[in-house]
């Protein structure tokens, strides 16, 4: 045993921290982090898109890194792995990403958007100034094209963290 779960039933009993909370799960350990989330956890901000890590709707944070939970086995995550889903990017959408957002009013359907907030995040978390190539460079997918208004609204998040820190 390797320390992450421990034999219960059919299943496994896992612990995960989620948005700050541990909570306790009980799952195959092939099942992916998106399932566990959105069917156990209740979470429903994270979406099912692809299901092979190519479009990231599932895109959550651990450990502040972007990953890819549709294809990430629970068994993957530790107990001590901090795991941030799009409901807890900030308590009230706050978070100069989720202002900017709403701001340039990037959503065309919307679906994508949770993943691609996410991937905005973590990439102003490492580049807080980027240029069009960075951005250019998440590799998250947006089926109807609102490219243009995604990398408006990350440069306008840059610019609102920037005045926020002052």
């Amino acid at each position: 045993m390797d320390g992450r779960t421990e034999i219960l039933g059919e299943g496994r009993m896992a612990k995960l921290n989620i948005n700050g909370k541990v909570r306790d799960v009980q799952a195959e350990p092939d099942t992916p982090l998106l399932w566990v989330i959105r069917e156990q956890v209740g979470l429903t901000g994270t979406k099912y898109g692809c299901g092979v890590a190519a479009c990231g709707a599932c895109s959550v944070h651990i450990n502040g890194e972007l990953q890819r939970s549709c294809s990430l086995p629970l068994s993957a995550v530790k107990a001590s792995d901090k795991i941030v889903t799009i409901e807890g990017l900030s308590p009230n959408s706050s978070h100069p990403v989720q202002k900017a957002w709403l701001t340039v009013d990037v959503p065309q359907c919307g679906y994508c958007q949770a993943g691609q907030i996410m991937a905005a995040a973590e990439l102003l978390a490492r580049n807080p100034n980027p240029g069009d190539d960075d951005i250019s460079k998440i590799p998250n997918l947006c089926r109807c094209g609102t490219y243009p208004r995604i990398r408006r609204a990350i440069k306008r998040a840059a610019q609102i963290a920037r005045e926020g820190s002052k």
